[in-house]
C-alpha cells in the first residue's frame, strides 16, 4: 500500500482502506479460483491495483458515470476504479463466470456499492455506457468492434469512449487497428521499472 499512497495520497479513509483489504481476499480466493498469477500476487498492488489506477492519473469519471469493465477477470481495473471513484457506475463483464465470482465477492467484502457484474459477452448485453475501460484483453481494432454500439452520446468528452491498458511495443496494433488513439505512457506518472512499456490508449466515441 506505500505505492498507492506514493501516487494518490489523499484517498479518504474509506478509500484506503477498501484498497488495503484487497491483497489478503485475492490470496485467499486464489487458492480456490486461479485469477492471479503467484508471481504477480507479490507485486500485487504494483502491478494490479497501481496499474489499474494509472487510469485515474489521466482521466476522471464523474458522478453518475456508467463504466464498463470489458473482460474484466477477477475485477481490474473495475475493483481499483470503482473504489476512487465511488459515485459512478461500474459494470463488469466477463464471459467466464468462476472468475466474475471473485470479483463479485471482493466487492461484496469491501462494500464496494457501485459495482454490479454480468456473465456474458459484451455484444450480447443491451445496456449503454459512457467509458468503456479494459485490460489487455483483446487487440485493439476487436474491442473497439466490441465497444462502439455499447457506447452512449456524452457531454463528458475527456472520457469518452475505449480506454484501455496495453503493454509492449503496441505500434502494430494501432496500425492494424487504422484507429487513432490518443497514447499514454504510464511512465510519465508511475516511475517503478514495470511501468516502461506501459501505456493508456483512448479512442473516443
Amino acid at each position: 500500500m506505500e505505492l498507492i499512497g506514493k501516487y494518490f495520497p489523499d484517498l479518504a479513509a474509506m478509500q484506503f482502506e477498501q484498497l488495503a483489504a484487497l491483497q489478503d481476499l485475492y490470496v485467499e480466493w486464489n487458492t480456490r479460483i486461479n485469477v492471479i498469477s503467484r508471481k504477480d500476487m507479490e507485486n500485487f498492488y504494483e502491478r494490479h491495483v497501481l496499474h489499474s489506477l494509472a487510469i485515474a492519473k489521466k482521466f476522471a469519471f464523474p458522478g453518475g458515470s456508467e463504466v464498463m469493465d470489458l473482460g474484466t477477470g477477477g475485477g481490474f481495473p473495475g475493483i481499483p476504479l470503482a473504489i476512487l471513484f465511488p459515485s459512478s457506475q461500474f459494470q463488469l463483464v466477463d464471459s467466464i463466470g468462476k472468475k466474475l465470482k471473485v470479483a463479485r465477492a471482493i466487492a461484496d467484502e469491501i462494500q464496494l456499492a457501485n459495482i454490479s457484474t454480468s456473465h456474458t459477452r459484451a455484444e450480447d448485453l443491451p445496456a449503454k455506457f459512457d467509458t468503456i475501460v479494459s485490460r489487455a484483453v483483446a487487440p485493439l481494432d476487436e474491442l473497439w468492434r466490441w465497444s462502439k454500439p455499447l457506447l452512449r452520446p456524452t457531454t463528458n468528452e475527456q472520457s469518452r469512449g475505449l480506454i484501455c491498458l496495453k503493454g509492449g511495443d503496441i505500434k502494430n496494433e494501432i496500425a492494424e487497428s487504422k484507429l487513432q488513439p490518443a497514447v499514454y505512457p504510464i511512465s510519465e506518472v508511475f516511475e517503478e521499472d514495470f511501468f516502461g512499456e506501459k501505456y493508456i490508449l483512448h479512442v473516443k466515441g
